[in-house]
């Protein structure tokens, strides 16, 4: 991914690039990095407190696209919002953004019917499930009234109605693959994202940065920045 952001930020005439941080050079970020108008953070929530520390010295806004943050780690993040313009999303890709829409307007829609998530990702990812799946989770469970299981294994009973089914599949070089599944009686509605290429999540990135650095101070979803 950064590798890729590289690219189109250099490609792209409106945007400087003023360095490259990586794992390895983690604490240089907080001291010694150039000071920029827009970070775009796609690392390891290791990284945090070295995020942290580059946007409370550099006032820089944030565009955080790392996964797999616990609630106090995001609270952290959501709290950046508090000096500079932050976003975070698991997923910068136009098309799972209105997937998430459509998701929560089918389960909406679809009372009654029974809801499960399948994301498939390539062999290296290190977490799961997705944020992307957890995404659509939040999606076709605004008041949280159901309990996500995620995986199911020996004799687990009958499926409660009050339940969601959240599935990792990890093979291959998948770029990310989303379904969410609704089953009703003798009838299927399944809405799927997917991406052939990491390209469109970078794509994404860039382009809420080129929007962001113009935003007040506040924590923005993707949905605000793109669509509001």
């Amino acid at each position: 991914m950064g590798t890729i952001i590289r690219e189109l930020v250099e490609a792209d005439e409106s945007c400087e690039l003023a360095g490259i941080v990586g794992i390895e050079t983690m604490d240089t970020l907080a001291e010694r990095a150039p000071e920029a108008d827009v970070v775009i953070d796609f690392s390891h929530k290791d990284m945090l407190p070295h995020v942290e520390a580059y946007v409370h010295r550099t006032n820089a806004a944030l565009v955080s696209g790392t996964t797999g943050y616990d609630e106090d780690e995001m609270a952290r993040v959501r709290a950046l919002g508090e000096g500079v313009p932050v976003i975070h999303s698991a997923n910068y890709s136009l098309g799972v953004a209105v997937l998430r829409r459509l998701a929560a307007e089918a389960a909406a829609a679809l009372d009654g019917f029974d809801i499960e998530i399948v994301e498939t990702h390539h062999n290296q990812k290190v977490d799961a499930p997705s944020g992307t799946a957890k995404l659509l989770l939040d999606a076709v469970n605004p008041a949280g009234e159901f309990d996500p299981v995620y995986g199911r294994e020996g004799m687990c009973g009958k499926r409660p109605a009050k339940e969601i089914g959240v599935h990792a599949l990890r093979g291959g070089t998948v770029a990310g693959t989303h379904t969410v599944h609704f089953f009703g009686q003798d009838e299927e509605v399944a809405l799927t994202h997917r991406a052939t290429s990491r390209r469109i999540f970078a794509a994404g990135a860039v382009s809420a940065a080129k929007k962001i650095v113009s935003r007040e101070a506040g924590f923005y979803s993707f949905d605000e920045l793109m669509f509001g």
